[in-house]
């Protein structure tokens, strides 16, 4: 192509255009020659700048020589305020960074100055020539244009530049690409960094509230699997342990139930004391059932006895099935419990804490008003010698139940400081090296205490008196709640029409007058009961009755031993006889007997 472009123009080749340059746009800028002036030969466009006319590329503020050095004028430097040349040549516009047009004449007069904000003129059409400038580094999109023929027939037609028309474009259009805000990309962080932010905290708002709904979940769930369990083993508040055991739709008399009766002999002084062991296993609940030694029960013979003659004279196989006939119990075995072994197992165990309910004089003591072995009050720790000395004592004119319960107390004690443990349990019986009853081993007797004590320690044990008529017999509604609930048995006193009962004391000093007096009353009908020996003799024998009922059975058991009718009185009678006698010197046995 040529340097020198003919636009067609009629041609009219005075009008003839230069190309001087390219916009910011990359569009080619040309400018018409002026009839007056030939045309200067123009070396070849270099697209790298190098004629510059007058643009310093490094703003050294120097001119450089255009294309062509000869006669040429030269090319006015680049202006950044947009100073002209004075030169007689019209000057070529300076570079505009901007895009502006300069003001030149229709007749191409002088351009107008650079202006950096690519203002027009205010009146007057208008050319836009720019230097020849670098083209810029641009992305933006470059429209199509006609060439110069096209533009100038639209200019002489309309009046108006199209090429300025199209063109007519505002700074402000375009600030993305000339000047681009570099804000914009803060703004977007922002609202990412917010929108991150927010995003998290509610993440964090619905975590959580997961979490807080699983642990009330989980909370719920505990609170209902330990109010179940309390419920299960019996121990929620506010329920009776017959409506929170699992027994309770069981009847009392199928509960199933493991019981061994303990006597506990004292050695020192004479006597028994005696009580069951009861291990409910339907309803996990454990009792010590005393028993008073006044305790009518039917001998082997089909005699009445008491239960503490039956323990001295039947031993324990005798008692045993008394026993299991007056209270409908099924004992499984009977521990003989001398009051060594007592000690020795309280001290086994390693003391036991009581609370005792009297003072307990020391048994050793060579003067009155020493200390006291044992002293009342809640929580006393008690040695195997003090235990032994508060379950065997009784006080002057003291009944036989007092002495009983403190024997439940001490038993009670021992149990709660019992292993738990079978094993365990079984070499403590052991270690006692007491001779058991044949039906009750070391191994048996260690697992049953050992049952017994996981109860005590967890509070399901209870201690309970077997109450006992003056008479020795079983009040139905009395021993209902001992007999019935906690035996699971039906009481069954001996029938008193069969016999009338006598219990018979040896005062005489003779110790065979008991068993001689016993014979003759068993042949006469009546039931021997043995009162035991008193202290002391006495010489005259008598025969008390109590009720006037009993006078004429009396009179008939005083003729039956051989003792005159005055020897008969109205008085007090031991607990479980129709007639008391106490046999005096005066007393001849007969030679049947």
């Amino acid at each position: 192509m040529n340097d020198r472009y003919d636009a067609g123009y009629g041609g009219d080749h005075e009008n003839q255009y230069e190309l001087v340059g390219y916009d910011e746009y990359g569009r080619p800028v040309y400018q018409q020659v002026p009839p007056q002036q030939a045309p200067q030969p123009q070396q070849q466009y270099d697209p790298y700048a190098q004629q510059g006319y007058g643009y310093d590329p490094y703003a050294t503020g120097g001119r450089q020589a255009p294309y062509d050095t000869g006669n040429q004028n030269p090319v006015p430097p680049y202006d950044p305020y947009g100073a002209g040349d004075t030169g007689q040549q019209a000057p070529v516009p300076p570079y505009d960074p901007y895009g502006g047009r300069g003001t030149a004449g229709q007749g191409g007069g002088p351009a107008t100055a650079y202006d950096p904000y690519g203002q027009a003129a205010a009146s007057g059409q208008q050319q836009r020539v720019t230097g020849q400038q670098r083209v810029t580094e641009q992305t933006a999109y470059i429209p199509q244009q006609g060439g110069p023929a096209e533009e100038a027939q639209a200019t002489a037609q309309t009046g108006v530049d199209s090429a300025d028309d199209e063109r007519q474009y505002h700074t402000a259009q375009f600030a993305f690409v000339e000047e681009p805000d570099g804000d914009s990309e803060d703004v977007i962080d922002w609202l990412n960094f917010t929108e991150n932010r927010t995003e998290r905290r509610e993440e964090a708002k619905r975590r959580a509230r997961s979490r807080l709904v699983a642990l009330v979940v989980v909370l719920a769930l505990v609170a209902v699997g330990g109010v179940g369990y309390l419920w299960y083993v019996g121990k929620l508040p506010g329920l009776s342990d017959s409506e929170s055991k699992k027994g309770t739709t069981i009847a009392s008399s199928a509960q199933n139930r493991d019981v061994i009766v303990v006597h506990l002999h004292n050695t020192a002084k004479g006597g028994t004391s005696t009580a069951l062991l009861v291990d409910n296993t339907t309803t996990d609940q454990g009792t010590t059932v005393l028993i008073p030694n006044s305790l009518s029960l039917t001998a082997d013979d089909g005699t009445t006895t008491t239960l503490a003659k039956s323990v001295d004279d039947d031993g324990s196989s005798g008692t045993v099935d008394a026993l299991d006939t007056v209270l409908g119990t099924d004992i499984e075995g009977t521990w003989r419990l001398d009051t060594p072994y007592l000690q020795n197992l309280v001290d086994l165990v390693g003391n036991i804490d009581v609370d005792t309910n009297t003072a307990v004089p020391d048994p050793a003591a060579k003067k009155k008003g020493q200390a006291p072995l044992v002293s009342k009050g809640k929580d006393q720790t008690l040695s195997g010698k003090m235990a032994v000395a508060y379950a065997t004592y009784r006080a002057p004119g003291e009944a036989q139940n007092a002495q009983l319960e403190r024997f439940g107390q001490v038993m009670q004690g021992v149990l709660r400081k019992l292993s738990s443990d079978p094993t365990a349990a079984t070499t403590t019986v052991q270690t006692l090296a007491q001779i058991l009853d044949p039906s009750l081993t070391d191994k048996d007797l260690g697992t049953f205490l050992a049952k017994l004590a996981d109860l005590a320690k967890g509070g399901d044990y209870k201690t309970a008196l077997l109450p006992v008529q003056p008479d020795g017999t079983l009040s139905a509604a009395a021993s209902a709640s001992v007999v019935n609930d906690v035996l699971g048995g039906k009481a069954k006193s001996p029938d008193k029409d069969a016999a009338v009962s006598v219990s018979v004391q040896n005062a005489t000093g003779t110790k065979d007058n008991t068993e001689k007096a016993r014979v003759v009353l068993l042949n006469g009908g009546f039931t021997f009961l043995d009162g035991g020996t008193p202290s002391g003799t006495q010489a005259a024998s008598k025969v008390v009755y109590a009720d006037a009922g009993d006078k004429a059975n009396a009179t008939e058991v005083a003729k039956t031993l051989g003792l005159p009718a005055s020897a008969v009185t109205k008085g007090k009678v031991t607990s479980s006889a129709n007639v008391s006698v106490i046999l005096g010197q005066d007393y001849k046995p007969s030679s049947s007997s």
